[in-house]
């Protein structure tokens, strides 16, 4: 079969590389893709906000399975368009993502919220301020609990979230969203949500409505400097497995979570379907929920698909016929680490058209293209804000961040910047861990 996934950054060439696995695949079509995946697979020129030509691309191409990458054609409806087209080969396709009414779960933070709320699902306490009321905005704020997390209600490529130390810090930040605009001019409404203090995850699952496959979760870093200083960006690393994610933890997400949710949302008549992102906080052994993302993260993507050994394309087709429960998805006990390479002056105004050097890559990492381009027949530039991600494997956290570093030193190009502390938070909890399990271990063989 033929499969396409669109899209164009290091997620898309993670999922290319996943689904060029498997034997029921003859060819990988990644639109509009970018410099790596033009080399490994077959790159398709299409417009992510132009339904009709992606309809007409993927009769062209004769397309049995799509992948949709990102979030913005999810939440403008780009599955129900496919799913609903005049033309029976379209509505035959297997398209992987949510309708238009359930990828609100990511395009509207208050809609989020609104779920969580009927469902009873643990969460931080938010209040909704729209553009015209500035003024009540800005005197809830100064009368806030520090710290204080403003979110931007829609879509901010990963960087409409800020946890803010100071009432001018969060007046400042809301004043960037309600009256700057500069999320866009649909970012025209905000939330003041209460700070959960514990640790973050994220939890990935893959569903058809009526049945759950959870997917090995991953560890993200936010913040473009060491020491998680700076700004927020799209995601300057990921580490997979996460230490405190054992059996217990899993199941309190199933129970307080994800059964929850769905119930609450086929109550609502939203069959959800495609991949889910659960943006968790750990607080004292609970799971609360951050956020949800219609679709799978970056760069956790990269991550956690090297946990994941077998075919999955097997689960993918089953997402529209409903029968998920016929297939499993292994995980591996294995260890993956990425590291994001960054232009300079990202998260703000990376420069750009910088020429790219790649040495040899190790056996025991991948390079994923994020936001590089071809710039002739073989001249590799810089495209974007976050270049490249460099995935290691290995048995343990500590082997795998090796390997990714070794990637890390093969990729140069001016003004080259990433964070040199990926998944040490980690270690140190690893290390933690053990030594508690010792503890208990020498006072178990004192009491006997």
């Amino acid at each position: 079969m033929k499969t396409l996934v669109l899209g164009q950054g290091g997620r898309e060439h993670a999922l290319a590389r996943k689904l060029a696995e498997s034997p029921l695949v003859s060819m990988v079509f990644v639109g509009p893709g970018n410099g790596g995946t033009a080399t490994q697979f077959t790159n398709l020129e299409v417009d992510l906000d132009n339904f009709e030509a992606i309809a007409a691309l993927l009769l062209l191409q004769k397309i049995d399975l799509v992948v949709i990458g990102p979030e913005k054609p999810l939440v403008e409806g780009l599955v129900d368009f496919l799913n609903s087209h005049p033309n029976p080969r379209i509505r035959e396709i297997h398209v992987i993502g949510p309708d238009k009414a359930c990828a609100q779960l990511e395009g509207s933070k208050a809609f989020s919220k609104l779920i969580m709320e009927k469902a009873g699902i643990p969460t931080a306490k938010a209040k909704k301020f729209e553009s015209n009321e500035w003024q009540l905005c800005k005197k809830y704020i100064e009368n806030h609990p520090l710290p204080v997390v403003i979110k931007a209600d829609g879509l901010a490529s990963g960087k409409g979230v800020a946890v803010c130390f100071s009432h001018q810090e969060a007046i400042e930040f809301s004043s960037r969203i309600l009256l700057d605009s500069e999320f866009g001019e649909d970012n025209n409404h905000l939330l003041v949500e209460e700070f959960l203090d514990g640790i973050e995850v994220s939890m990935f699952l893959l569903t058809d409505g009526k049945h759950v496959v959870l997917l090995p979760e991953a560890k993200d870093y936010k913040r473009i400097f060491d020491e998680d200083k700076g700004p927020n960006t799209g995601g300057m690393g990921s580490i997979s497995p996460v230490s405190f994610v054992n059996e217990e933890f899993k199941k309190k997400v199933e129970s307080k979570i994800i059964d929850p949710l769905f119930k609450t949302l086929q109550e609502e008549n939203h069959l959800y379907k495609g991949f889910l992102f659960i943006g968790l906080m750990n607080c004292d052994g609970d799971p609360w929920v951050i956020e949800f993302n219609v679709r799978l993260g970056d760069p956790e993507t990269q991550t956690i698909l090297q946990r994941i050994p077998g075919d999955l394309v097997p689960s993918l087709l089953s997402i529209k016929e409903g029968n998920l429960d016929h297939h499993s998805i292994e995980i591996s006990p294995c260890a993956a680490a990425t590291v994001v390479l960054c232009s300079e002056n990202y998260p703000g105004n990376p420069v750009l058209g910088k020429e790219i050097s790649i040495g040899e890559i190790p056996s025991t990492s991948i390079l994923y293209h994020s936001a590089s381009r071809l710039n002739g027949p073989s001249k590799l530039v810089n495209n974007g804000g976050r270049v490249f991600g460099c995935t290691g494997i290995g048995e343990s956290i500590q082997i795998a961040l090796t390997h990714a570093y070794q990637c890390v030193s093969q990729v140069t190009f001016e003004g080259v910047q990433y964070r040199k502390d990926i998944g040490q938070d980690g270690l140190e909890w690893i290390s933690k861990l053990e030594n508690e399990a010792s503890q208990l271990k020498k006072t178990t063989m004192k009491s006997v």
